[in-house]
């Protein structure tokens, strides 16, 4: 789920960039700063805007540096156990696929694609449903729910959520759409 936040924080000035426009300064090292960075709440930060600098900043003994306190409105991305996604499947192995939803991936294992045993079609990249024969290859677009959440704050890419499709209203969405159809009938 996208959250746009008000956020203060501390960037840090190197000695050699003193005398350069402070604006627009605090305004690169924000963006270098946080930007694709998790914070607090397992939260990614995906955007900053509306950078203003706060008071004057701070000199750290020895360090030779001007730490400056600034505030800015960040769009985060933020991880949800339970939250139902969208996503589109962007690679699909012999153990499950992964989906992309928003700026991350996640693992949908193959014991959660569907209720049905599943065969591997390795050489098309697809999973086959032996009994539906329903499949899910690349570039099927799913709903998923948000099952486990492991988040690695150095790498936020590196970051394992699990997902499942094994509940009603969830799948690929074509699935959805002929399931709908059938309980009109």
């Amino acid at each position: 789920m996208y959250v746009k936040i008000r956020r203060s924080d501390v960037v840090r000035i190197a000695p050699e960039r003193l005398g350069e426009d402070i604006n627009i300064l605090a305004e690169e090292l924000t963006r270098e700063t946080f930007e694709g960075k998790i914070v607090g709440d397992r939260s990614l930060i995906v955007l900053t805007a509306n950078i203003k600098v706060e008071g004057e900043g701070r000199i750290v003994h020895g360090d030779g540096a001007v730490y400056q306190d600034v505030t800015y409105d960040a769009i985060t991305f933020r991880l949800d156990n339970q939250e139902v996604i969208e996503g589109t499947v962007c690679e699909v192995l012999k153990f499950g696929a992964f989906v992309r939803f928003g700026p991350l991936d996640g693992l949908l294992h193959i014991s959660q694609v569907m209720d049905d045993h599943i065969d591997i079609d390795a050489d098309n990249q697809r999973l086959i449903g032996k009994e539906s024969k329903r499949d899910l290859r690349s570039d099927a677009d799913v709903r998923a729910r948000i099952v486990t959440v492991s988040v690695n704050e150095r790498s936020p890419r590196e970051s394992k959520i699990g997902l499942t499709m094994r509940q009603t209203g969830l799948g690929k969405l074509a699935w959805i759409e002929e399931d709908l159809g059938k309980q009109e009938e």
